[in-house]
């Protein structure tokens, strides 16, 4: 799993230059910027593919992002010398409900609930998917409560508000500047499932999506990203309490996860894993268990729409007319919107 940086950095350079400029027609990208490794990454790729101006980064905290996270976006904005926008998009949230019926769902399990109690959503300690939501009282302590299914429905279905409301708002500016956005998930998010539907799953291309996380930081460090991302672990930063992602989603740690992806993508039996891991057999056959399950389980994030009847196929963006500079796609584009609103 070792990159040659400097050539896997040219390639996928080139293929997103490629992907954006001549597939795509758009003028540059538009980058959610979390404060984590992966949109880092993006980032600083897109800056080495297209150059700073080319790129545009968003800054979009709301009620429970870590002050970390906006610090990190703007520190890496500022290295990169690109421009950016910061947006607490708190405000949106409050309007379309996802405060009040996530703390709703959580009242229901824990009646004592308050708003300024912090708290997070973590796996259970079996096998079985089970999720508990757990709350600092007022008196400093820590209590864990199981959700019920309709609970943890419904709090996931508020959070999801949060990454629908930023990928608004990417499109917002990828629509005024003629740029696409660019989604950051790594391979691990990617194949998992680890995504919200329409919204941190949507994009126009997915740079990094090959990646195992253990890369992006590799390809990350080469790209120049700030020291204070490069030494941050993965956070969801949807909840008030800090959360891993290993606490939300994954069973073990993304440094023992890529192998053990990598290795059922390669076929290597469940006891060599084990060895090299120093892990139990059964562990390792369990995560694999896992992996199959999440796969059958988010096909529906991966699908597109269904279409009842058959409908002509779309003019493949490799049909194109080559050899056009990219600064004519806004007078296109103008046109495009002008005849669909007549």
């Amino acid at each position: 799993m070792k990159l040659d940086l400097e050539r896997k950095a040219a390639e996928l350079a080139g293929a997103l230059e490629e992907a954006v400029l001549r597939k795509l027609r758009r003028r540059g990208v538009v980058v959610a910027i979390s404060g984590g490794i992966d949109s880092a990454c993006v980032a600083a790729l897109a800056v080495h593919a297209l150059g700073p101006k080319r790129v545009f980064g968003l800054l979009l905290p709301e009620r429970d992002s870590s002050p970390e996270s906006t610090s990190y976006g703007r520190a890496l904005c500022e290295r990169l010398g690109i421009a950016f926008e910061l947006h607490d998009i708190a405000p949106m949230l409050e309007a379309a409900g996802c405060y009040a019926r996530r703390d709703a769902a959580v009242r229901s399990v824990f009646p004592e609930f308050t708003p300024d109690m912090p708290w997070k959503l973590v796996l259970g300690p079996s096998s079985l998917n089970v999720f508990y939501v757990v709350v600092r009282t007022p008196d400093g302590g820590e209590r864990s409560v199981r959700l019920t299914p309709s609970a943890y429905l419904e709090i996931v279905a508020s959070t999801n508000f949060k990454q629908r409301t930023r990928k608004m708002m990417e499109y917002f500016h990828a629509d005024r500047l003629v740029y696409a956005v660019a989604g950051t998930p790594n391979r691990l998010e990617y194949d998992q499932g680890f995504f919200v539907k329409l919204g941190d799953g949507a994009a126009d291309v997915k740079p990094i999506a090959g990646l195992y996380k253990t890369q992006v930081y590799e390809l990350a460090r080469h790209l120049g990203v700030i020291p204070e991302i490069l030494h941050r672990e993965p956070t969801t930063d949807t909840y008030s309490l800090e959360q891993s992602q290993e606490d939300f989603y994954f069973s073990v740690h993304h440094s023992q996860l890529d192998l053990i992806l990598w290795a059922k993508n390669h076929g290597v039996p469940a006891e060599d894993v084990a060895q090299e891991l120093a892990l139990p057999t059964n562990q390792v056959e369990s995560v694999f268990a896992d992996i199959d399950q999440k796969r059958r389980t988010t096909a529906y994030l991966h699908a597109p729409p269904i279409l009842l009847e058959a409908v002509r196929e779309l003019e493949s963006f490799a049909l194109r007319p080559a050899g056009r500079p990219p600064a004519e796609v806004q007078s296109e584009a103008a046109a495009s919107s002008l005849s669909v609103v007549s």
